[in-house]
């Protein structure tokens, strides 16, 4: 037995409070599914002996079976080994009883990686810069509504403090923080208590809208952890405070959307960051890493923006980009560079919005960058403002357009495993299906007599 299994059980040894586990791995649509477990089965589930099936990982936001899955019929939906991350085991206490999350990902038997889990993905790009002597330094930003639970669409929420109900945009305001002090406190406890390295928090630009950033670690798969944790995290806190937690792309038409900003810088072997050479320019490794960014933008869409909901966010004039393009301290351009002193010097993606995977993401994000330094790949010329005049390449209008590009997409080939573009196509296809049939109330009242 490893000594961190062994911390683990002495943990939980420790906590009688605790008397069931939740050994879950994260889904191609960012969800956590798995399974409830007595406490007694801890040592079992950490030494790999858990089995699930490989399907949990590709079922639609549903939770339906992606129809002609592999996975499911060709299979006679085959289990795999849920192997333990080695995240260590994070306490729940927005439960009815106390509980622990026991992060896992996909072997097969003979403990050979599935490649079609996310975070294998993003474990195998991190290998191929580790290979290089690189290590990326990522931190992400995370935006959400509270809304409220009782409401079948959504509105703001009660003010715990004035008893109103928030009705207007409150952009950096520290009224709405301190209103909502508890709510927020809970949240920076629940995240200490599982070692989520969180900064700053504002109110956003929305009604209810908050914004959590989460610290710079020079661990991308752990970044990528505390994404979704954090996230899970945000909704039992909500819930424990009677609030629903919303990371829809753009919950409200009429007003901002949320999104998920990824910050990320690479050292060398020396510590050194490739990306600072005194300027305020940055580097020709950056200036690869952007062109490699912009290269793989539009096949990549579909990660970045995987949902019916998530091309609402992706309008002008709304701080989240339509445009394959860069530029410095530019909030209306997909990729910004960030000033500050040079040894600080990094980028900033700016396209995905909050209702994306975090591993899908960062997975993208890093594996375009990185063709992009092997190859130096010019990013051209940065853009200043939106872009007005310039001929500059569109990320994909709409849903459909982003699946055909995700699918034919050469870039995105050699970023993920085939099996798991294959899972992702074939979901998203059945997602949009489903939305396809399905008219809106709004449809029926625009034209059941008028044309």
């Amino acid at each position: 037995m490893s000594d961190a299994i062994a911390d683990v059980l002495t943990w939980l040894d420790s906590r009688k409070d605790i008397q069931s586990l939740r050994a879950a791995v994260c889904d191609l649509n960012g969800i956590m599914r798995g399974k409830r477990i007595p406490v007694e089965q801890a040592r079992k589930a950490l030494e790999g002996k858990l089995r699930m099936p490989y399907s949990a990982i590709g079922l639609d936001i549903w939770g339906e079976d992606i129809e002609g899955n592999a996975q499911v019929f060709s299979t006679g939906d085959a289990d795999g080994l849920c192997h333990w991350t080695g995240r260590g085991i994070l306490p729940v206490n927005w439960t009815a009883h106390p509980t622990a999350l026991l992060p896992v990902w996909l072997a097969d038997d003979s403990g050979a990686p599935y490649l079609g889990d996310p975070r294998r993905a993003l474990a195998r790009i991190l290998d191929r810069y580790a290979a290089l002597g690189l290590t990326p330094v990522t931190a992400t930003e995370l935006e959400f509504y509270l809304v409220d639970p009782t409401s079948q669409r959504p509105v703001g929420p009660v003010s715990p403090v004035t008893g109103r109900r928030l009705d207007s945009d409150a952009a950096l305001s520290i009224d709405e923080v301190d209103d909502f002090e508890a709510f927020i406190h809970d949240i920076y406890e629940a995240c200490r208590m599982q070692d989520i390295p969180v900064d700053t928090a504002i109110a956003e630009n929305g009604v209810g809208q908050f914004e959590i950033n989460l610290n710079h670690v020079p661990d991308a798969l752990r970044a990528a952890d505390d994404a979704v944790l954090f996230k899970r995290t945000v909704k039992g806190i909500a819930r424990k405070h009677s609030f629903a937690a919303c990371f829809m792309a753009k919950p409200y038409g009429e007003r901002a959307g949320n999104g998920f900003h990824v910050h990320f810088s690479v050292l060398d072997r020396q510590g050194r960051n490739i990306f600072d050479d005194g300027s305020d320019q940055g580097s020709d490794a950056m200036r690869h890493a952007v062109g490699g960014l912009l290269a793989a933008m539009a096949q990549s869409t579909l990660v970045f923006a995987p949902h019916f909901n998530s091309y609402r966010r992706l309008r002008p004039r709304s701080y989240a980009p339509t445009a394959v393009a860069w530029g410095y301290e530019n909030r209306m351009v997909a990729i910004r560079i960030p000033g500050g002193p040079s040894a600080a010097r990094r980028i900033e993606h700016r396209v995905s919005g909050a209702d994306a995977n975090p591993y899908l993401v960062l997975a993208a994000i890093l594996g375009a960058a990185l063709i992009g330094i092997e190859r130096q790949l010019s990013p051209g010329e940065p853009t200043g403002g939106e872009g007005q005049g310039l001929t500059l390449a569109k990320l994909p209008p709409d849903w459909a357009s982003a699946i055909a590009a995700f699918e034919a997409g050469q870039r995105v080939a050699e970023i993920f495993p085939d099996v798991l573009r294959d899972a992702f196509v074939a979901c998203k296809r059945q997602e949009l299906n489903t939305f396809a049939l399905n008219v809106s109330d709004f449809e029926i009242e625009t034209y059941l007599e008028s044309v």
